[in-house]
């Protein structure tokens, strides 16, 4: 993977890291699919009136604004809503990477490298660091809710991937028209007066959250993000979200006021460890121990 991609992937970890902050603010002002709803239109407002469609069936394009939008995003927004803080999320929603091998091996038949398999288990041990000294401390319906939005992330993960090389911008603000119907349709029948007033008399707060999770999360974010499963192998860029805890448990340091403990410092130096194995193992060591491959 060459550097300037490297880079790239760490950019939009350290965005997506922040965005939880942001998802914790919003919807302490927002009811969480409201707020999901709103992300999500402005992601496509005004871009879509000014970006070409992009070359893919509908088909596909609402298949992964749904899967995406309402379903992996609504789940997400709901679980933080619920209890979830916002470091333990950006925790618990890297499993995604490990739904995306798991389905890029049954679907695609992309076969993970042992580096990529090594780096997976020493990351995965990091992140049982971190979740053993925070299980206590959940509640188990948000904590499932967002195992089951890291699952959703990693079908929307394969949609991207079979729908071919596409301009992937476009992409993601032509899908992003896709969540806010049924969002809002759902926020009406669950949150009913809550989301109309904060519609009716938004925050500043409310506004700052919207426009960071709509444009650099939404559509910077997961435009390089797809733009990089279509260069590379699902299991070469899935693992770098890895990094995305890391970077949400400083920013939620540094903005919520959250405290990081010896056992999640261990944590992290072990995912952003598995992240190195993963990305430069094979150059590293692959050339001086050659390893039959599995």
């Amino acid at each position: 993977m060459p550097l300037k991609d490297v880079l790239l992937a760490l950019m939009v970890t350290m965005i997506w890291g922040f965005n939880f902050v942001m998802i914790k603010l919003g919807v302490g002002d927002v009811p969480p699919l409201m707020l999901t709803g709103l992300r999500f239109l402005f992601a496509a407002l005004p871009l879509v009136f000014f970006i070409k469609r992009p070359a893919v069936g509908w088909p596909t394009l609402v298949g992964y604004g749904f899967v995406l939008g309402v379903i992996k995003f609504g789940l997400l927004f709901v679980a933080i809503k619920i209890g979830l803080s916002a470091s333990l999320s950006s925790l618990v929603l890297q499993l995604q990477a490990f739904f995306t091998i798991a389905f890029a091996f049954l679907v695609l038949g992309e076969r993970p490298g042992r580096w990529q398999i090594l780096g997976a288990a020493i990351a995965f041990a990091g992140i049982g660091v971190i979740a053993a000294e925070r299980w206590v401390d959940a509640e188990l319906v948000p904590l499932l809710l967002c195992v089951a939005a890291a699952g959703f992330w990693g079908v929307a993960n394969i949609v991207s991937k079979r729908a071919g090389k596409l301009d992937m911008l476009s992409f993601m603000v032509w899908a992003s028209l896709i969540p806010p119907l049924p969002l809002f349709a759902l926020s009406a029948i669950f949150e009913g007066e809550a989301a109309l007033t904060a519609l009716s008399h938004p925050t500043p707060m409310a506004i700052v959250s919207v426009a960071y999770l709509a444009y650099p999360t939404t559509v910077l974010g997961f435009a390089i993000w797809n733009h990089l499963l279509h260069k590379h192998p699902a299991s070469t860029v899935a693992p770098f979200s890895l990094m995305v805890p890391v970077f949400g448990f400083i920013s939620g340091m540094l903005v919520l006021g959250e405290t990081v403990s010896p056992a999640v410092a261990i944590g992290a130096v072990a995912i952003f460890a598995g992240l190195l194995v993963n990305v430069f193992g094979r150059r590293l060591f692959g050339r001086r121990a050659p390893v039959p491959g599995i």
